[in-house]
Order: C-alpha cells, then structure tokens, then sequence
C-alpha cells in the first residue's frame, strides 16, 4: 500500500503548515485557565488583524456553516424580510436558514457563474420596503465567483437601513476583505481554507449596528447565542467547551498570516490564480465562473467533453497524487474545483496543472504537452 502523502488541493480543507499541525499536538489544557485565557486573547487579536476591523471577533467551535447558522440565529426574526441573492450552492444554503429561523427570503436569482451586483441589490432594496439584512456570500466556493462590487454593495445597503453580512468562508485570507473600510456587520470564516488550519473552528465578527438587533432579539440559539459569547469574552473564555487542539492550531495560523503581511498574501494568491488560469487557457479549458468574477482562492473549470468529472479526480488522484473536487449542486458534473488558498505557492501549482495535464492526455483529450505547465511558469514570472 503506498503512504504517500496527496498534495490536496480542494476548496477546502486545504494543506497545512508543519507548524500549525505541530500545535494541535500541545497537551490539552483547562478552558477556564489562565492558558486558555492567554490563547483565547491572541486568537481574537490576529484574527482582527486578518478581518482589519475593531470589531468584535469570536471564535466557535464550529464549521463555517456553523458559523453562518450563527449569524442568520442571531439576527433574524420571524417575519424579518432578508434579501439574499443565489448565485451557487453556498447561497442557496443560506436562504434556507434564513427560512428554518422564520425570516422571509427575498431572492435574487443569479445564473451561476454570476455574482449580484449594486445595481441589482440596490433595485430590489428600492422595490422592497422594510428589508432588515442583505446576505451575501463574497466567494460562492461551488462556482469559483468573487463578488467584486462588495464595497458598493455594502454602502447601498447601509443607505437602506440593512445590516449586511457576509459569508467569506473561501476567501478571508486570501484576498482583500477590509470590513470596517467596508462597513460590513457580521463577516464569517472558517479555519480550513485561506487560513490554512484544520477543519473545526469558525470565526465570525460583529459590529456595534449588528450588536443592536442582536440585543432585540426575543429568541435565539442556545448554542450560538452572541450575547452568552459576549458575556464570556469578558473572561476571555467561550460558553462551553471549545476544541482546544484546534484553538492551538488556528492560534498559530493566524500568527502565520501576521508575519507574511495581508498585503503579500494577497499577491502570493493573486499570483497563484493568475498561473492557474493562464494554464487552464493553454490547455483549451474554459473557466466556469465570468472573467471579471474570478476567484483568487477557488479555481473552477469546465470538463472538456467526452470525460466525466469523476474520471479526472480519480486518475488525478491515483495516479498523480493530488486531490481536486468536482462540482456541487446543478455544476456537479460539469466542472472541477481547485483550492488556490492557504499556502499555496509556485510548487503546488505547477504540480497541480502537470498532473491535470497528463491526466487529460491520459483520459484521451488532445492537448499541446507541457502547454499548461509553461504557461503557469510565464504568470509566475
């Protein structure tokens, strides 16, 4: 049996840093302990340096859907009217929590591939009265699509009286996501993708607008209940057990991104993506999501014909050790999905577009050998 390690480059989990995997291995310590408290105030630190807000930042033992179920418990009512475009999978899930906690979906319909834009919230918030949020997800991590009018769409919600919240679970991290610059109110991510940490810890900031439905609220989640986590944060502990190994990793990632710098990890995946797409382009593939829509941190392209998405995960995986995702939802088979997140650099990318190259010509799709590869090194020069 082989024991060799894939290079994993899913949207999510991603690779993770030696180092971090290290500091899952510290011996567990109290979570009502002076150490806990001293690991609890370094997380939310770092972590306001990654979201750049003043905000407050709580971390949750939770996924980053967890993350997202905090928020829309926290603030929707029964009756609230949520307006909340569906461009993918990700935004689909959202409006129906929006549902299961009685608020009113307003929907946009988006074709996926296609991202809302200002235009389009602000015509449905002029249409619509009495709207309470706007819900958006920055990167729809199912369709490889980057909401790039977030700051206009931001301040035409605010113009509106709507709290705004954003999913940006695939792309904290990875690309430019100022929130107070932006003025967003409750931003969510997740420890498992551009942060390069396992999976099992969620963050999610708040701002004074959003602290004040937060506190009208008559009902809501025990388990996620931000007031309860804003009563504990003053002791600097959470309301029940968190998962202290994964604290310590997600402590030491976030640490990681403050000495690399926002701004250079910004490039290094700018870059990355960049040589993605150039080898996707060289090798006749078309990338799924609009050009002016494309993500820096998930990379989603059209299967050639002839071959089937589950084909090139396989034989990419087996036979050259590197793991891809496949669609999800109605693109489940039609398009493959890499993670350019976390640390990603020259080396992961050049090994992922050489083992998709020869698993092409491999699976019988005529392709120039050697064209994706050159073309990623040229972006990357």
């Amino acid at each position: 049996m082989s024991m060799r390690k894939p290079l994993i480059m899913l949207p999510g989990p991603t690779n993770v840093p030696d180092r971090v995997m290290r500091a899952l291995a510290r011996p567990i310590i109290s979570h009502r302990g002076k150490e806990f408290e001293a690991l609890y105030e370094s997380i939310v630190e770092n972590a306001k340096y990654v979201y750049q807000t003043e905000n407050d930042v709580f971390p949750l033992t939770a996924s980053g859907t967890g993350g997202i179920e905090c928020a829309v418990s926290n603030v929707v009512d029964k009756g609230d009217k949520v307006l909340v475009p569906v461009y993918g999978d990700f935004s689909r899930r959202i409006k129906e929590k929006i549902s299961v906690y009685g608020g009113i979906p307003i929907e946009i319909p988006i074709e996926w591939g296609n991202v809302p834009t200002a235009d389009q919230i602000k015509e449905t918030l002029q249409r619509e009265s009495d709207i309470k949020a706007v819900f958006l997800v920055y990167n729809e991590t199912s369709t490889g699509a980057t909401v790039r009018e977030l700051p206009e769409i931001s301040r035409v919600a605010k113009e509106h009286g709507a709290l705004v919240i954003v999913d940006a679970i695939s792309i904290l991290g990875g690309d430019k996501l100022p929130v107070d610059e932006w003025k967003i109110d409750i931003c969510v991510t997740g420890s498992q993708k551009c942060l390069a940490c396992p999976p099992g810890a969620a963050l999610v900031s708040v701002s004074s607008d959003a602290w004040k439905k937060i506190e009208g609220k008559t009902v809501r989640s025990f388990y996620f209940d931000l007031l309860r986590a804003r009563r504990f944060r003053e002791r600097r502990q959470t309301p029940f057990t968190p998962a202290i190994p994964v604290f310590f990793a997600l402590d030491e990632a976030l640490k990681m991104i403050r000495e690399e710098g926002l701004e250079q990890r910004f490039r290094r995946h700018a870059v990355c993506a960049s040589a993605f797409y150039a080898a996707a382009e060289a090798l006749g593939l078309e990338v799924f999501p609009a050009k002016e829509w494309r993500s820096n941190t998930v990379i989603a392209i059209k299967k050639p014909e002839g071959i089937s998405v589950g084909d090139i995960r396989k034989v990419m995986e087996n036979r050259y050790g590197v793991m891809v995702a496949g669609g999800m939802g109605k693109v489940k088979e039609q398009i493959i999905r890499i993670g350019c997140m976390g640390i990603v650099s020259q080396r992961e990318v050049l090994t992922t577009v050489f083992a998709l190259e020869n698993t092409l010509k491999d699976l019988g799709v005529k392709i120039e050998t050697g064209a994706g590869v050159e073309a990623a090194k040229k972006a990357f020069s």
